[in-house]
């Protein structure tokens, strides 16, 4: 009896000690950074969007926004930030917070990063996509715009707001 009590807290042990193990490998690998994510940091789990008031759920590649009076998480931004240009958008990193509700400091963030901020230049993750050819885009008039464009390549806009020839937006916030 005595024999197999020890087998059991052998068994509990190990167990407990894998699950700990496993615990931290999440919590160490978040997920990939999109394209137009701030080069650098591969660790964080949200960044802070000023122009458009929301967050980036990194792991989950999903946008926190206020919407009809709650928070959600969405895979794409609301209709209204459309041409809103994720890779020229200034990104706050976020990396004193760790939870699940970046935006119970919402006013504070809202305050100290208003819309327009822009902190030290940031360079993306990634590459901006390659310009959309006109059937693309009269495609996109038709469809979810927002979807269609952010779900090429993980979360970028299209267009390049550098190119003067370019019919895109540069984004809703005034730069400084």
């Amino acid at each position: 009896m005595i024999k197999s009590l020890k087998f059991i807290a052998i068994g509990i042990l190990f167990f407990l000690a894998h699950a700990g193990q496993a615990q931290i490998s999440v919590n160490v690998n978040l997920g990939a950074p999109p394209q137009w994510g701030p080069a650098g940091y591969n660790d964080v789990q949200y960044y802070y969007l000023p122009d458009v008031e929301a967050y980036y759920d990194v792991p989950s590649s999903k946008f926190i926004y206020y919407s009809g009076g709650t928070w959600v998480r969405r895979a794409t931004l609301p209709s209204r930030y459309r041409t809103y240009d994720l890779y020229n958008g200034y990104k706050v990193v976020m990396t004193d917070y760790r939870g699940n509700t970046p935006y119970t400091h919402f006013k504070e963030h809202k305050s100290k990063y208003a819309k327009g901020y822009r902190g030290q230049p940031q360079k993306n993750y990634g590459e901006r996509p390659e310009h959309r050819n006109s059937n693309e885009r009269e495609y996109s008039k038709g469809h979810d715009n927002q979807k269609y464009s952010q779900s090429r390549d993980g979360g970028g806009k299209h267009g390049d707001s550098n190119n003067k020839n370019s019919s895109y937006g540069h984004g809703n916030g005034k730069r400084k």
